[in-house]
């Protein structure tokens, strides 16, 4: 027999446990802030000026909401098959209690042609062992000369500049200036990586540009390029476009960074670290008052999350999906209440035409009047030499009885 626990379960509705989960996903850093891959589908428009759509893969599903006031701000026309990678924060809809994602911004896979040219060179590149782990080099701790392959005029050389001169000052860059793009820059890249493994003055070498289009990019997507940077000597770092872009440079160079600046800030060490390293006093009042702080911003953001759970803002988001569901009910209600409507108008319609005194004169039937325009319906009201309007299908007959009428089957002849 089955003991009562000694405390009592806590039982949760289903709205307890739904905003739970809510609470759950906005705590959660990856799923706030997203990046999805997937081929568009159930594609949904509707009045309201939101947008509703499905990312699938080969394997799963995820549900997509747009809001109106991001929707017109969108690059791109969504379309049922398109391939996208789209960005926002995974929720919970509290009415279905369904994860969803709430997207903020959009963009395609891939660029057409010249992004199948980038795999195809990528996949033979990869299979000679160009971009293997076991060939990439640690960065020097502390460099004494950094070189510097990039465009002289080029608004990435004075980022890592400013960023050398704010975290290391001590250190000595030679600049091997070249061009970044067009047809000429791949040779000058290559050029210049040869120039500083001649000179070995550098422990390291970053290569970089501003951020740009597949296109702006291509030539650090060239052969000659990637294998320059395999051959070098020196370790090579690359700070190349903007965070999301990948180049075959970046796969050849020893490490990656996400930006010019963060290269800059990976092949140096930081002054102000170094010299809070020197006191172990000042280190310990750094790790306390941080810890103080991580402990206040902590409770901080807790309120603010209890906060944001008690806001009206989510029911109205959830309200505002409901209102678009209950709209295309009301919208599929009257188009078939309407159908049904136009079906019963056109049976009483034919039987209205079958029951016409026109259509009963088709027939072969007659509508007998006499003279003062009384309908007949009796022989008991025609005697002979009454005179009788017949009315026929196509026309009037003006007739004479010439004998008194009988209610038998052979009575008088009636003459026109």
């Amino acid at each position: 027999m089955l003991q009562p626990p000694l405390f009592p379960v806590k039982t949760l509705s289903v709205s307890e446990i739904t905003r739970y989960l809510r609470a759950l996903f906005e705590s959660d850093e990856i799923l706030s802030d997203v990046w999805v891959q997937g081929e568009v589908s159930n594609l949904s428009r509707p009045s309201s000026g939101h947008i509703y759509f499905t990312l699938k893969d080969a394997f799963s599903s995820i549900k997509c909401v747009i809001w109106k006031q991001t929707a017109w701000r969108l690059p791109l026309t969504l379309q049922n098959g398109m391939a996208v990678e789209a960005h926002g924060g995974v929720d919970i809809y509290e009415r279905d209690g369904q994860y969803q994602l709430y997207v903020d911004a959009l963009r395609l896979t891939g660029e057409g042609a010249l992004y199948q040219e980038f795999l195809r060179l990528k996949t033979r590149l990869e299979a000679e062992g160009l971009f293997a782990l076991e060939r990439k080099r640690p960065l020097p701790e502390q460099p004494s000369a950094i070189g510097l392959v990039t465009s002289s005029s080029g608004a990435a050389l004075q980022d890592i500049l400013n960023t050398l001169k704010r975290r290391f000052p001590l250190v000595q860059v030679i600049l091997a200036p070249c061009a970044v793009q067009g047809e000429d820059a791949p040779p000058q890249i290559v050029k210049s990586l040869a120039a500083l493994n001649a000179q070995n003055q550098a422990d390291v070498i970053i290569v970089a540009r501003g951020g740009g289009s597949l296109e702006d990019l291509w030539a650090f997507n060239d052969e000659g390029v990637v294998r320059a940077i395999t051959d070098s000597q020196i370790p090579v770092i690359t700070g190349i476009g903007h965070e999301t872009d990948f180049t075959l440079a970046d796969f050849a160079a020893d490490v990656r960074a996400a930006t010019p600046t963060a290269a800059a800030e990976q092949v140096v060490p930081d002054a102000a670290e170094i010299k809070v390293k020197l006191s172990d006093m000042a280190n310990l009042l750094s790790a306390t008052i941080r810890q103080i702080c991580g402990a206040q911003r902590g409770r901080v953001q807790d309120s603010a999350r209890r906060l944001e759970l008690q806001s009206p803002l989510w029911r109205v988001r959830n309200d505002r999906q409901h209102i678009d569901e209950l709209q295309a009910r009301i919208a599929n209600n009257q188009a078939h209440r309407l159908e049904l409507m136009r079906s019963n108008l056109v049976h009483l319609q034919k039987r209205l035409v079958n029951l016409s005194p026109q259509a009963v004169l088709q027939r072969g039937y007659a509508i007998i009047k006499t003279a003062e325009g009384v309908l007949v319906k009796s022989v008991r009201q025609v005697h002979r030499g009454d005179v009788l309007d017949i009315r026929v299908a196509d026309g009037a007959i003006l007739s004479k009885v010439l004998t008194e009428p009988t209610t038998e089957r052979n009575g008088g002849i009636a003459d026109g």
